[in-house]
């Protein structure tokens, strides 16, 4: 466990230095120091008030300044991608997401998304909104990254944690796609993207946990086969969050999709759209997969009785019911996403 962890480590690192390396060529001289100097960067200051750090870097001050200015932005970004835990910096999710008790996963899955979501926000797009020409591109690349090996690799999972764990890669793929269009209408289809995804997720891992009883998890396909003729209703409210999640309308998964989608367009990146719908049609594949298991599969013999949880399975209709209805209706979500972009940006 902990070689995986360095390993883990070591590749972030990795990533985060190849993406120094091709994206300094794009830094130009002038347009650079232009930008830092509407961010007021620290480094500024500190490359011109310490000559001695100018004498160990061996660059004239501009040439410094480049330097600092293209990690400073790379390893911000980087943080950001291995916090949202999007694609080259994805490399912990799946273990996490398997190797954590499904409570655990729940909670993971969730909660420190929004905040993730929040933080990119306060940093590149408050913090550095100037340099979004710099931040745009970096992003574009994380994004179709995380699309790509979240929605490949899920093809393949046996285990719907594991799954799943691939699928939040995707899913942050999107929102980045939103966060990179650069425009008032990709913030807010980016936050709603996100509160869409939290829905979704806990809904999904809460029916993983509601399903495993005495020291075993339901975290593997085969204990969903069957599930319709034994919980009829739980294969109900499992069926709308991966139709949602495949964004199928008339589920929330759907309009989320539709309004980063939009955005994009709108921003000129049609070429990012059609990309993000090509791996969404793939992606599709495995959502309809745990379906055809519940509803078209036999279950197992050998498979537990499910103890009803009267508390729990009130919470999960709340939740797989609240995917539907902000499906149906929207515009007060994306009403109020808007309405708070707007107070941040302001």
């Amino acid at each position: 466990m902990k070689r995986a962890s360095w390993l883990c480590m070591l590749g972030a690192y990795v990533a985060a230095v190849a993406l120094a390396t091709v994206w300094g060529s794009v830094f130009q001289t002038q347009h650079t120091l232009h930008r830092l100097g509407e961010l007021g960067v620290a480094v500024d200051a500190g490359m011109r008030a310490s000559a001695t750090l100018r004498d160990l870097l061996g660059f004239a001050p501009v040439y410094a300044l480049i330097v600092a200015a293209t990690l400073l932005v790379v390893f911000v970004v980087a943080g950001l991608g291995f916090k949202l835990g999007v694609a080259p910096f994805h490399m912990w999710v799946p273990d996490i997401y398997q190797g954590a008790p499904s409570a655990v996963t729940l909670f993971i899955s969730s909660a420190p998304k929004l905040a993730a979501f929040a933080f990119t926000m306060r940093l590149l797009v408050d913090g550095m909104q100037p340099a979004v020409a710099d931040w745009q591109g970096m992003l574009a690349v994380m994004a179709v990254l995380s699309l790509a090996i979240g929605n490949l690799a899920a093809i393949m999972q046996t285990n719907i944690k594991r799954m799943l764990a691939y699928s939040t890669i995707s899913h942050m793929g999107f929102v980045l796609l939103g966060v990179l269009a650069g425009n008032f209408a990709g913030y807010s289809g980016a936050m709603f993207y996100v509160i869409a995804y939290v829905l979704m997720s806990l809904g999904a891992f809460g029916l993983v946990v509601y399903l495993s009883r005495d020291q075993h998890e339901a975290e593997n396909l085969e204990n969903f086969r069957g599930l319709n003729s034994r919980q009829p209703w739980l294969a109900a409210l499992m069926a709308i969050l991966m139709f949602s999640m495949a964004g199928i309308p008339p589920f929330v998964g759907f309009y989320a999709k539709l309004a980063v989608l939009q955005a994009l367009v709108g921003a000129g990146f049609l070429w990012l759209a059609v990309v993000a719908v090509l791996f969404s049609l793939i992606g599709a594949y495995y959502y309809l997969r745990v379906i055809k298991l519940m509803y078209f599969d036999s279950p197992r013999a050998d498979a537990p009785a499910i103890v009803s949880a009267g508390d729990a399975r009130a919470l999960l209709s709340v939740n797989g019911l609240a995917v539907l209805l902000l499906g149906l209706m929207p515009q007060p979500l994306i009403a109020l996403c808007a309405q708070a972009m707007q107070m941040t940006l302001q």
